[in-house]
């Protein structure tokens, strides 16, 4: 830990979940976001997708790099039935993607890059989650009482949905809140 001491990081992100997750794995760093369009060509597929958006985002900092501040970014998609589920557009679209997710395994894939000056990397996690099956008024409750609109897939495992909808999980819980913390702490060792 006392190697990483040394330099500078940017959190690229204005995901409150990521920045607690990154403070609490004891990094020192800035919060700074830029405007970066997040379309993608449609040939990508699942894990391609974090990843391709990760690296836009990181690269959105070229000016701003130098061999001691490394800039941390990061883009998580659910992946079910060979679709992508982003952030939902409205309530519809929230119920929309709730039903589909609904009594299925789905896949949530966050891409992570960091870069410096003149070293870039990139990875990303993979952990499948399998929902119960729910009814519209767990949904309805869901939407109105929560904020899905800034997650992807329109759901946070860390709040009420996850509690009664997660049956189980494959993989890193941290990666469905949006940073897989245990990888991106043995990446941030070896960059």
């Amino acid at each position: 830990m006392d190697s990483l001491k040394k330099h500078k990081f940017i959190l690229a992100s204005k995901s409150l979940r990521r920045q607690f997750l990154l403070k609490d794995l004891g990094l020192d760093f800035t919060v700074h976001t830029k405007e970066v369009d997040e379309s993608f060509p449609d040939t990508l597929k699942a894990e391609e997708i974090p990843l391709y958006l990760c690296e836009k985002k990181a690269n959105a900092f070229d000016e701003e790099l130098d061999d001691n501040t490394i800039v941390i970014t990061a883009d998580t998609i659910v992946w079910v039935e060979g679709q992508v589920l982003n952030k939902p557009e409205n309530y519809a679209d929230a119920v929309r993607m709730l039903k589909l997710l609904s009594g299925k395994m789905h896949e949530v894939y966050t891409g992570v890059c960091l870069k410096s000056k003149h070293k870039i990397t990139t990875f990303y996690s993979l952990t499948k989650v399998y929902f119960k099956e729910l009814n519209q008024k767990e949904i309805d409750y869901y939407i109105n009482n929560y904020n899905p609109y800034d997650k992807a897939g329109s759901y946070g495992a860390q709040e009420w949905i996850g509690y009664i909808a997660v049956e189980k999980i494959e993989g890193s819980y941290f990666n469905v809140m949006g940073l897989p913390v245990r990888e991106l702490y043995e990446e941030l060792l070896k960059f």
